[in-house]
């Protein structure tokens, strides 16, 4: 079963039928956990760094920025019985939507991947696979059964990544 996140929300699932995806990751992010020990995945799609640009905002949808959607994403993924040990984390999106050189003043996509950076290492986390900057929009989906990550219907690995 599909199971659609749109921007600033999160889905987990433990059903191997399910399907996860998002889509239009411009300067998102798309963020997805697998524990492949006891099949259990996620992804959110955040829009903004940092929630302490409006406290308000993130306590009513934490989703919305990175630092407070992760760590909503790490607690679903923990009530559902995954395990931070096992973890395979992939990331996708953090693009620069504006086409000329200096049009992108706010760097959102670049200051989004930043901030998910800072917080992995703070906390002990390493990215399995990127897929970030550039200037696409890009599709990202999470199959339950066995944890493949798409971007734009091709497998995320190794050689598919670009770094903002």
């Amino acid at each position: 079963m599909k199971k659609v996140v749109s921007v600033s929300d999160i889905k987990v699932s433990n059903n191997p039928d399910d399907l996860i995806i998002t889509h239009a990751l411009g300067s998102c992010l798309g963020i997805t956990l697998y524990d492949s020990v006891a099949k259990v995945g996620g992804m959110a799609h955040v829009m903004l760094p940092i929630s302490k640009a409006d406290p308000d905002k993130a306590k009513a949808n934490p989703a919305m920025y990175v630092d407070t959607g992760f760590a909503t994403l790490l607690k679903m993924m923990y009530e559902l019985g995954a395990k931070k040990q096992n973890f395979e984390l992939n990331v996708a999106g953090g693009a620069s939507m504006k086409r000329g050189p200096g049009e992108d003043y706010f760097k959102i996509g670049q200051r989004n991947f930043t901030t998910l950076r800072k917080l992995l290492w703070k906390n002990g986390f390493m990215i399995s696979h990127q897929q970030v900057g550039g200037n696409i929009s890009r599709t990202m989906t999470l199959n339950i059964s066995d944890g493949l990550v798409t971007i734009n219907k091709e497998p995320l690995n190794a050689k598919t990544h670009c770094v903002v």
